[in-house]
């Protein structure tokens, strides 16, 4: 039987987190151990009652048939009744084990959906489904095979000693003796496995990134001829997995072959001891038969529970890179009386910090006050702190110093929800999920009538490709609206926005994708959206919002000029020479 490495403090906090889990089912773990205890105790029978059949012999033409016939009759009745418990208790094992692994799941998914966008912004994509999907399939493999084998390995180690003893002491010494060989062999050989099962792990993740990202950005690669590039470093992964594979598998694999040579040499010397004591008439060729049969039984558990206890470290390196995701920080939590609001569009910025890395100072003492209606955009080069403006906005982000408020309500006070229910976005990175146009539409407002879907739809100018598409609204959009073009996809999240109807709307390269023609139609329907409504518009393209009420030039994090188009241009600065520099 493998022997783990000592267990570390972090093993044995993973290891009471999932005995956390499995606590909740203790009615089918009791169950399970019972029936596992009838399992066995149904076994380690039937030797007996061949061994007394067997005494039943005594020569030719003296046999026993009725006394035979009987045992014969009651072997039956204990077979089925073993095989009726194992079933039950592999049912309850089964039971656990997956429900254990779908409370798992879905804590993991509800983490996800409350931790700080700077989690899963620091994080490959392909690692955080590795934890979710493979790692906890590992981790489930492993408490199968815990629950179905280590319990009935266990009480059939104790119980067959148990019944040895009661036919031979002397012979159950021998077999007692031997035993700590093959513990001995096991625990050299395990050692190490749960190091690579943890290289293994971790290196599997970093291949499941890399394949996600590869996946999702391949027209990209292929545009660049980046294949090679991609092959020789998912080949250098994919070596190194190999490599951490084998070197787990070979230990954890030679661990059964090597008990099982122990144990055959323990069968041996019941086998030669037996005989001994059968030829000096201290023990019967039934009870010889009933030894023999105890030593195999006896020492097979010892193979299992190797299997198992490698397993096992494998399944608890697993667990611990989840549990690792379910225990991060999650969002910061919102305040016991945080209120709603019913946004009317008024935002004020008072003295906002914010860095994504704090060595690295990003937005500093900036200021900003927008009135109900109007229409804010927001210019300046690349990494000027636009977009972050936007994550403050919508709290995907929470400022370092100062506040934002919206209708006077400091953002933090109120629900996350309430707060983004206010506002409609449309980003330049489109999002569409895999279902119908329609789903997609009304991805804002489920309850969204068919005749208001159309009518955003034909707002943001889509109704009349979508009828084009083979099923109409109904036409299924592959995972990432791969069956659309870049500028449909545009559209839709725009029809998307416009549906939801929302007091505020932000606008991050809204048009950025489509034709020149598709744009001047949806620059007029967004006019005609954006009445009344509080308006946060980024643009790189500057003749897209030369009607902003008021714009804000950035740079660094600051706000440098601010203005009308007119006026900025009278200015003769960097406004000017960013707009003059898109039409030299």
């Amino acid at each position: 039987m493998a022997k783990v490495r000592k267990l570390t403090n972090e093993d044995k906090s993973t290891l009471g987190k999932v005995l956390r889990y499995i606590r909740k089912y203790y009615v089918f773990l009791i169950f399970s151990i019972m029936l596992a205890a009838v399992t066995v105790a149904c076994t380690l029978y039937v030797p007996i009652l061949t061994g007394n059949a067997i005494d039943l012999i005594i020569d030719k033409g003296l046999v026993d048939f009725t006394g035979i016939t009987a045992i014969i009759k009651t072997m039956i009745a204990v077979i089925l009744i073993g095989a009726l418990a194992q079933w039950l208790m592999n049912v309850c094992n089964n039971k656990i084990t997956y429900n254990v692994i779908r409370d798992i799941r879905t804590e993991a998914i509800r983490k996800i959906e409350i931790l700080p966008l700077k989690y899963i912004d620091g994080h490959p994509y392909g690692d955080v489904v590795s934890r979710v999907i493979a790692d906890v399939d590992q981790f489930a493999d492993g408490l199968l095979m815990g629950f179905t084998q280590l319990f009935t390995g266990v009480i059939t180690i104790l119980g067959t000693l148990g019944f040895m003893l009661t036919v031979s002491i002397p012979i159950t010494l021998v077999v007692v003796c031997v035993t700590p060989l093959s513990l001995f062999v096991a625990a050299y050989i395990a050692k190490n496995t749960y190091t690579m099962f943890k290289k293994q792990s971790e290196t599997r993740g970093e291949q499941t990134a890399i394949i996600d990202e590869m996946v999702g950005n391949l027209k990209v690669v292929k545009a660049y001829s980046q294949e090679a590039e991609v092959k020789e470093k998912f080949d250098e992964v994919n070596d190194r997995l190999e490599k951490c594979s084998l070197k787990a598998i070979f230990f954890s694999s030679i661990t059964n072959p090597s008990t099982r040579f122990v144990n055959s040499v323990v069968y041996m010397l019941v086998a030669l001891v037996g005989a001994i004591f059968a030829v000096h008439g201290r023990i019967s060729v039934g009870k010889l038969s009933c030894m023999l049969s105890y030593a195999n039984q006896y020492t097979k558990p010892f193979n299992e529970i190797s299997g198992v206890v490698t397993e096992l470290q494998n399944a608890l390196t697993c667990a611990g890179r989840v549990m690792e995701l379910i225990e991060e920080e999650p969002q910061a939590p919102e305040p016991e009386n945080a209120g709603t609001v019913n946004a009317d569009g008024h935002v004020e910025l008072e003295k906002v910090y914010f860095s994504y890395v704090p060595e690295q100072k990003l937005i500093e003492d900036f200021n900003l006050s927008v009135k109900p209606g109007q229409r804010i955009a927001i210019v300046g080069p690349t990494g000027c702190g636009k977009t972050t403006l936007i994550n403050l906005l919508m709290r995907f982000y929470d400022v370092q110093a100062g506040s934002i408020q919206v209708d006077g309500h400091d953002i933090r006070q109120i629900t996350r929800q309430s707060l983004r229910t206010s506002y409609g976005m449309v980003l330049q990175e489109t999002w569409l999920k895999s279902a119908s146009i329609r789903d997609n539409i009304a991805y804002g407002r489920p309850d969204a009538t068919e005749e208001e879907v159309i009518e955003a739809a034909k707002k943001a100018h889509a109704h009349s490709f979508i009828k084009r598409m083979p099923e109409g609204y109904d036409t299924i959009i592959t995972e990432g609206g791969g069956n659309l073009s870049q500028g449909q996809k545009q559209l839709l999240t725009i029809a998307r926005a416009m549906l939801l109807d929302a007091p505020m709307l932000i606008l991050d390269e809204a048009t950025s994708s489509v034709d020149t023609r598709t744009e001047a139609l949806i620059q007029k329907a967004m006019a005609t959206l954006m009445q009344g409504r509080t308006s946060f518009i980024i643009a790189h393209r500057l003749s897209t919002i030369k009607d902003a009420d008021h714009i804000l030039v950035m740079n660094h994090g600051d706000i440098i000029e601010q203005g009308t188009h007119e006026s900025l241009l009278a200015q003769n600065g960097f406004y000017t020479n960013l707009y003059n520099s898109q039409f030299a």
